[in-house]
């Protein structure tokens, strides 16, 4: 009985030590250690991917963002003339784009006549576009040595008869001695020979007889040769003043009913780059034609302008009409586009060093601005000049280390 009640106490006792049973306290740090340890890794992890997320640069992801900026350095800047503009809505004008003519203004041009038979000399040596002065001898004409005798002394002579017999003939006039017919005759005939007298009158020398320019200016051309035989009246050379130019262009006859809004004009000549613009240079519409030329079928316009040396007249002009005003119109100096296979593209700024190519539609242009119909808005700066340095430098397709792409 005594050996029963002993195993029911010690069964019940290891029962009871089960259910109450608690770690020791080395296996209880060695689990919490392992807890910790394991939320420590796990938030570490998430925090590095917080940074890599929000901080990290991925260089892929920004490669792809900026492959069509193209660099150029303000180095490479300094070293062309480089121009960045910003672009803005203005007023611009419609264009008719013709050719023309350079022409002397009337009066401002004068031909040089012989005033007697003879062979010609230059006085010194002159030569076309050289200056002269008003009164200056350019040419000698003398006949010593020909069959028909000096001229100079064959003026001389008549003009002295024709002056002697004049003056009888009012002695005689006054007695009634002859009819007044005859007088008149007389006094005809003295006039003639004065004038023909004072055209050479103080000009002879022992070159012969001196022909001077009517007035001061430049000469455009010089149309004899020296030692060649001339007569009365034949052109010599050509003095211009060249202070005043037409401007004559040649419209086509469909623009007819646009010509009203005409007021002014730029042109460029073949012999140089520039663009001359009327306006800077005191220009005025003269006449507008109401008709086209038997075989042309073209309308003259005229325009005249003060010459600055410039300009060479005769020669031949591409034109620019201005007509009626284009308000809220983005324009562009044509020296910021580049052509590509027949498209136009220009350069529009991201940042100080970073530069995009833009494809833009074109509309008129007056030699030196051009409309820009599609393809930049405004505020929007763009390269107008060093523009191909731009295309050269996107050759390289690359961005340098280091760039800044804060736009």
């Amino acid at each position: 009985m005594k050996t029963i009640l002993l195993f029911i106490i010690s069964f019940t006792l290891s029962l009871y030590g089960c259910k109450n049973h608690t770690p020791n306290a080395s296996t209880a740090h060695r689990h919490e250690s392992a807890a910790e340890h394991a939320s420590h890794d796990h938030e570490a992890e998430d925090h590095d991917h917080e940074a890599e997320g929000e901080g990290h640069n991925h260089p892929s992801l920004e490669k792809e963002k900026h492959t069509d900026e193209i660099i150029f350095t303000k180095a490479q800047a300094a070293k062309t003339e480089f121009e960045v503009q910003q672009i803005q809505p203005t007023t611009f004008h419609g264009v008719i784009k013709t050719s023309g003519q350079i022409l002397p203004a009337p009066g401002d041009e004068s031909v040089i006549v012989a005033t007697a038979n003879g062979i010609v000399s230059y006085n010194h040596k002159i030569t076309e576009g050289a200056s002269v002065s008003k009164n200056q001898i350019l040419f000698h004409i003398s006949s010593k040595h020909l069959g028909e005798g000096d001229y100079y002394s064959k003026v001389k002579a008549n003009y002295e008869k024709a002056k002697a017999e004049y003056e009888r003939a009012q002695a005689l006039i006054k007695d009634r001695i002859i009819s007044q017919k005859e007088y008149e005759a007389s006094r005809l005939d003295y006039e003639n020979a004065k004038i023909a007298f004072e055209a050479i009158s103080g000009k002879q020398s022992a070159n012969g007889i001196g022909v001077t320019s009517p007035l001061s200016g430049h000469l455009k051309n010089i149309l004899v040769k020296e030692g060649e035989y001339i007569t009365i009246g034949q052109p010599l050379a050509t003095v211009s003043q060249n202070k005043k130019l037409i401007l004559k262009a040649e419209v086509s006859e469909k623009y007819y009913p646009k010509l009203n809004s005409i007021r002014s004009a730029n042109f460029k000549t073949p012999y140089d780059n520039k663009v001359y613009v009327l306006s800077d240079l005191n220009g005025k519409l003269l006449s507008i034609g109401k008709a086209s030329a038997n075989d042309a079928f073209h309308i003259p316009v005229n325009f005249e302008f003060d010459n600055k040396g410039e300009v060479i007249p005769g020669s031949f002009a591409e034109i620019y009409l201005i007509s009626a005003p284009i308000e809220q119109a983005l324009t562009l100096p044509l020296t910021a586009l580049t052509n590509e296979m027949g498209l136009f593209y220009v350069y529009v700024q991201l940042d100080e060093e970073g530069y995009r190519k833009q494809e833009v539609s074109v509309g008129m242009n007056d030699g030196k601005q051009v409309q820009i119909l599609k393809g930049l808005h405004p505020g929007e700066r763009v390269v107008t000049r060093g523009a191909y340095q731009v295309k050269m430098a996107s050759a390289s397709g690359t961005i340098p280390h280091g760039h800044s792409h804060e736009h």
